[in-house]
């Protein structure tokens, strides 16, 4: 039987939201940490006598791997018009090889495990089914995602007409995938701040949805802006809102109460305000779309509401895999100590995803983490200088800006 690895670390960022621990040995046998303890200088040279391969990362702070839990892998952050229409339009074996890329780009920026949601024709389906086991990173699909004939999301998955219920659409698909993705709303205008678009689904629909979801027991995230949107989604019993841009306090406080996990996206903003130009008015609507999702931020998390990073990555210039920093930035920024913006970036999401051994550096749990250069208060920031990423384990990278 293998001996045990032990690593040794500076810092212990543990995914619960709990203290920093200092001077660490993390101890790994089976792919399944099996504790986690403070040690001495001393002790450290004991163990190192008697273990040889003693893993020193003392100069590193180390945290659960990453999980980014609102994705699209059959996209890419290009803005060039051209290059979106054809990627929507592209077949599968036009896109496989980008969504390697993009699953490549996610575990170089420490990120173990995503959830897409969704993409026009189910590449990322296709993509699963052909190539299960062939990445280190976890992922989690909707195939396409469904939305009401004539309103926003055709781009991203299937239109229902009138005639057909969300709820038969759930029933009557028997493709294997691992959660259902619902528009509820449109998209955010970058023309009129804070415009509400209608519900594209009224209560009993996606109440039905629902029921029909978990009769095939598959959870439900439903991309929702505004507050009547945001009202139905959280009444209908749904697992996640996405983005809930304008949702308003009533909707925040029912969040909390009823256990339902926000995806803010908030870094979709960011990247709309630097990519218009700086002096117009659809910059300017973006940067204060950005700023009141922060504040909503910061009542979710002064209502200790359950909150878990996603990025949007695929939208225009969200960048798969480097965007996560960018969202664990604007956490902070909206006032989340590191440990708490570290918790909504691995242990909410592992939650949210059903990954019961992830999330958490504990006993019994899996020894997926990832070791940072350098000290905790250098964070979000020294996430560009990732010095290895273990999987079950094993090593399986040398983060982007390793050297």
């Amino acid at each position: 039987m293998k001996n045990p690895t032990h690593i040794f670390v500076g810092w212990v960022i543990d995914g619960s939201g709990g203290p920093i621990q200092k001077d660490m040995l993390i101890e790994i046998k089976e792919g399944l940490i099996r504790s986690v303890s403070s040690v001495s200088p001393s002790q450290t040279k004991r163990i190192e006598r008697r273990d040889s391969g003693l893993l020193d990362f003392g100069h590193c702070t180390v945290l659960p791997g990453l999980i980014d839990t609102h994705v699209h892998l059959a996209m890419s952050e290009t803005d060039d018009p051209e290059i979106r229409r054809h990627q929507l339009n592209a077949s599968f074996g036009e896109v496989k090889d980008m969504i390697s890329a993009h699953l490549r780009d996610h575990l170089l920026s420490g990120v173990v495990a995503v959830r897409d949601g969704g993409d026009k024709s189910g590449h990322a389906l296709s993509y699963k089914q052909k190539n299960m086991g062939k990445t280190p990173v976890c992922f989690q699909v909707a195939g396409q995602a469904l939305h009401r004939e004539g309103r926003y999301g055709g781009f991203l998955g299937r239109a229902l007409p009138s005639h057909v219920s969300l709820a038969d659409a759930i029933i009557t698909d028997k493709k294997k995938i691992d959660h259902i993705k619902v528009f509820n709303s449109g998209i955010n205008s970058l023309k009129q701040f804070g415009l509400e678009t209608p519900p594209q689904f009224q209560l009993d629909e996606l109440v039905m949805a629902v029921r029909a979801a978990d009769k095939r027991g598959l959870p439900v995230m439903v991309h929702a802006n505004g507050h009547l949107p945001v009202k139905i989604a959280l009444d209908s019993g749904c697992h996640s809102v996405e983005h809930g841009f304008f949702m308003g306090l009533e909707n925040l406080d029912k969040l909390t109460e009823r256990g339902v996990t926000w995806v803010p996206t908030a870094c979709t903003m960011k990247a709309y305000s630097e990519q218009l130009r700086p002096s117009s008015p659809e910059s300017e609507i973006s940067r204060r779309t950005l700023d009141h999702q922060l504040e909503q931020i910061a009542e979710a998390h002064r209502l200790k509401a359950s909150m878990a990073l996603g990025t949007d990555a695929g939208s225009v210039g969200v960048h798969h895999g480097r965007a996560s920093l960018e969202e664990l930035k604007l956490f902070s920024a909206a006032g989340l100590s590191i440990q708490e913006t570290v918790r909504c970036a691995t242990f909410n999401g592992a939650k949210l995803l059903g990954l019961e051994k992830m999330g958490l550096l504990a006993s019994g749990m899996e020894a997926t983490l990832i070791a940072v250069k350098g000290e905790p208060n250098k964070l979000p920031d020294s996430l560009t200088e990732i010095e290895m990423i273990f999987i079950k384990g094993f090593k399986v990278s040398r983060g982007r800006g390793a050297k």
